[in-house]
């Protein structure tokens, strides 16, 4: 389990560690490791060019500290001061003993012309809101550059809880972060200016793991952590993945109940159906007006006329994609007393109150223009903000929320106490652009309700049908288009991928 921690307890951690170590120590133990990454991505050190873009205070002596050691290697280091007067005393001693030249802001186009690499040392993880001038201009005449990047800690810019970015922000190739990952590194669109993102391990003894991504499943899967953000691995889906056994039958393996599509959107019913069967659902029962097109490609579903509550057993519903204005359907279904998966026209439709009092688990699947509809705010606002999106809609709705999007985020009723605190979210590492396809959240939603009713909770079915879905993507894109029934098709090369078959 890959675990990102708040400002806050990553600060706490620090201090802590602090207090048992000599003075100076984390920093040293940082600056070593920057200095490594920044090697790997020169390649060639001696010779090479390399331009410090320093800050005030401890992200600045990071970066000092890793060129003076660059210097000493070879490398021709050159420093941008922006805070002259608030530079970390240490680190600038440190960088001119070693060789290294401090230059002036005022050329940027000139200081970066000849450089080899950038670092960024600018703003640490307590910066919030965007750059202002002048580290705007120089994160600007970076990125014209085109000079490799990297990112001490958090690129400047990038708010460290969020990911959010609300003005000029700085685009690293890499990004290295000490002690502990930091939810702007795993949710966009601070993600994507992060780069590929590199750990050091400085010693911080973070609650429930030290963030490292170790793969074991102990990252603060407790809940603990203060804010955390969870990113699945392939050892931890395995761990979820629901297995049938010698004694397994339909119903042990979960029958899921599916009242989706339209005589408008047959394609939606077949979709979901498909994510469901390809899910490992041991029987799908269909209930709705595209009965004909789910039998013609799916003959093993069971179809029903209806109402839901009719039909038969199920240990799970998926309500809503393609569904239309069918609010008698969808009211019969959230009535249910088992796990219901809630999407598309269901999320327009369904009744907060309602949702909100139902014993069973719900499992909401919006994307960001649903998710902003159902939040009374501009979709701009959601994609800005995706963490404090999804959780506030999870405590609004008292229900699981898995908001679908370049990150996809899960968050569970229980940690949804905020935009800044909370328990803990989980964020999905796989998936593909090519899943921006008409029905690829049908599919979705059918293989997240299989997973419901194979027994796992709303959290686990929501973050290891993400998954599943985002490396079927992966695997049936290959790097081209692909639709939405050849992910569906694909979820079982992704089955076979996480369990090593």
């Amino acid at each position: 389990m890959r675990t990102a921690y708040s400002v806050e307890t990553v600060r706490a951690a620090e201090r802590e560690l602090m207090a048992r170590v000599p003075e100076g120590a984390l920093m040293q133990r940082a600056a070593a490791g920057l200095a490594v990454a920044c090697a790997e991505v020169l390649g060639k050190v001696y010779g090479s060019r390399v331009v410090l873009l320093v800050g005030s205070g401890d992200n600045g002596g990071d970066a000092l500290y890793a060129g003076a050691r660059l210097a000493r290697r070879g490398a021709g280091v050159s420093a941008v001061l922006l805070s002259p007067e608030r530079v970390h005393a240490g680190g600038l001693a440190a960088f001119r003993g070693a060789g290294g030249r401090v230059v002036g802001a005022g050329d940027p186009e000139g200081v970066l012309r000849r450089a080899d690499l950038v670092v960024d040392g600018i703003v640490g993880i307590g910066g919030k809101g965007g750059l202002r001038a002048p580290a705007a201009q120089l994160a600007c005449a970076v990125r014209e550059s085109g000079v490799p990047v990297v990112a001490v800690d958090l690129p400047s810019g990038v708010d460290a809880d969020s990911g959010e970015v609300t003005g000029e922000a700085v685009r690293a190739d890499v990004t290295v972060t000490f002690g502990a990952y930091k939810p702007g590194l795993l949710v966009d669109p601070g993600r994507e200016y992060a780069g590929v993102v590199r750990f050091v391990d400085i010693g911080l003894a973070m609650e429930g793991g030290d963030g490292s991504g170790g793969g074991d499943g102990s990252g603060g899967s407790d809940g603990s952590g203060g804010g955390a953000v969870q990113a699945l691995q392939y050892a931890d889906v395995a761990s979820l993945l629901p297995l049938p056994t010698g004694e397994s039958d339909k119903y042990r393996r979960g029958v899921v109940g599916i009242v989706a599509g339209s005589a408008r959107y047959p394609g939606a019913a077949v979709l979901c159906v498909a994510g469901a069967l390809r899910g490992g659902a041991g029987a799908v029962r269909y209930v709705g007006h595209a009965a004909d097109a789910v039998i013609a490609r799916f003959p093993e579903t069971l179809v029903s006329a209806g109402p839901a509550s009719k039909a038969g057993r199920v240990q799970a519903w998926v309500v809503g994609p393609g569904l239309g204005d069918d609010s008698e359907r969808l009211e019969d279904v959230v009535g249910a007393d088992v796990p219901v998966l809630i999407d598309a026209d269901g999320l327009r439709l369904a009744d907060e109150a309602a949702v909100r009092g139902r014993s069973a688990p719900t499992l909401l699947t919006p994307h960001a223009g649903e998710a902003a509809a159902l939040l009374g705010v501009a979709r701009e606002e959601v994609e800005r903000g995706r963490l404090s999106a999804v959780r506030e809609l999870a405590g609004r709705y008292g229900a699981t929320v898995l908001l679908k999007g370049s990150t996809t985020l899960v968050a569970d009723a229980g940690g949804a106490a905020g935009a800044g605190g909370g328990g803990v979210v989980r964020v999905n590492p796989t998936g593909t652009p090519w899943l921006a396809t008409a029905g690829s959240g049908d599919v979705l939603s059918g293989l997240a309700g299989a997973l419901l009713a194979a027994g796992l909770g709303a959290a686990d079915a929501g973050a290891v049908g993400a998954y599943l879905h985002g490396l079927a993507g992966r695997l049936a894109a290959d790097g081209a288009p692909v639709g939405a029934h050849d992910v569906a098709e694909a979820v079982p090369l992704a089955w076979r991928d996480v369990r090593g078959d």
